[in-house]
């Protein structure tokens, strides 16, 4: 098969479409011709060297796909060759072929194209798992979405909606924000000109976010903090802005706030499928029904992941940037 590799870390131009040796479904696993990947902030740190895959995994990138079973290996049911699929990957979504754990697919909702389908996977299962199985997010309390425009800003604003949240989002523009308000946002804050933590403390008389949802890490740390409520959770899954920071364990224990940290592709396998399941039961309704849709920027061939990486990594977009075989 055709692959992107990566033989030396670097900017976008070390990923190269190049041949790669054919994976094999093994015990519990389906083989997926691919019809699409995604681009995560986490290909961008693996193709620099910063983020190696788990152990045992795909060396190529790609933590999300889309495409038709074309194979099933041994002690799987419920999946037959030619059903139209979603995965959540530890690796290998940047290429033609992919082996997938069963209990990480998702049937292709309806309506919803299978290219397109590879935008799903790994947003909905950050958000679902983050806001709700972490934070315990409930009708009527507030959200304070960090990065509202991309792929998980996109999906947390629909979801959170859906659940009957009041969600504030912050992006860099106000092109930006008009998207997020179109999906359902009702505070917007432009982080380069205002205070969010102040802005989200006057559109809730004071109280604060029940929970925030953070891409940042260390810049924003004391910041988030000061914007919980009390009772507040502040979930960290990224750190585009730094691994160090001081917290006020003052300002938290005030507040009987806590601070979690996750990420998604180091959990164990079985962890992984009791999120899958969850998304399948709780998201995909959604989607099916029209209330939550995937939010994609463009759509690129496969071998310009190149200039895909470039296009996430100057922050133009608002969504998810796919890559089509």
């Amino acid at each position: 098969m055709h692959a992107i590799t990566i033989e030396q870390p670097g900017g976008p131009e070390a990923l190269v479409w190049d041949r790669a040796p054919d994976p094999v479904a093994g015990e519990g696993e389906v083989l997926v011709d691919v019809a699409a990947s995604a681009v995560n902030r986490a290909d961008l740190l693996q193709r620099q060297g910063f983020y190696d895959p788990p152990p045992g995994t795909s060396p190529h990138p790609g933590l999300e796909c889309s495409g038709r079973i074309a194979a099933v290996g041994p002690g799987v049911s419920g999946w037959a060759v030619g059903d139209e699929v979603c995965a959540l990957l530890s690796g290998g979504g940047y290429a033609e072929r992919v082996a997938v754990p069963a209990g990480q697919l998702l049937p292709v909702p309806a309506g919803t194209d299978l290219a397109t389908a590879a935008a799903l996977p790994e947003a909905a299962c950050t958000v679902w798992s983050n806001l709700f199985m972490v934070a315990h997010l409930r009708p009527g309390e507030t959200v304070l979405v960090h990065g509202g425009a991309s792929g998980i800003g996109t999906m947390a604003i629909q979801l959170a909606k859906a659940a009957g949240a009041t969600v504030a989002v912050t992006a860099g523009s106000p092109e930006k924000l008009a998207r997020c308000k179109e999906l359902g946002a009702d505070v917007l804050i432009d982080y380069r000109t205002q205070d969010f933590a102040a802005e989200v403390k006057e559109a809730t008389g004071g109280a604060g976010a029940d929970v925030v949802l953070d891409i940042i890490g260390a810049k924003y740390l004391a910041r988030n903090v000061d914007a919980l409520a009390v009772s507040g959770r502040l979930v960290v899954i990224g750190l585009q802005g730094g691994v160090k920071a001081e917290l006020n364990l003052g300002a938290l224990l005030a507040k009987r706030a806590a601070v979690a940290g996750t990420t998604l592709r180091a959990r164990p396998r079985e962890e992984k499928v009791a999120i899958v399941a969850a998304v399948r039961e709780h998201v995909w309704p959604l989607v099916e029904a029209g209330r939550v849709r995937p939010v994609v920027h463009t759509v690129l061939p496969m071998r310009e992941a190149a200039e895909a990486h470039r296009l996430v990594e100057s922050g133009a977009h608002v969504g998810k940037v796919l890559l089509a075989v």
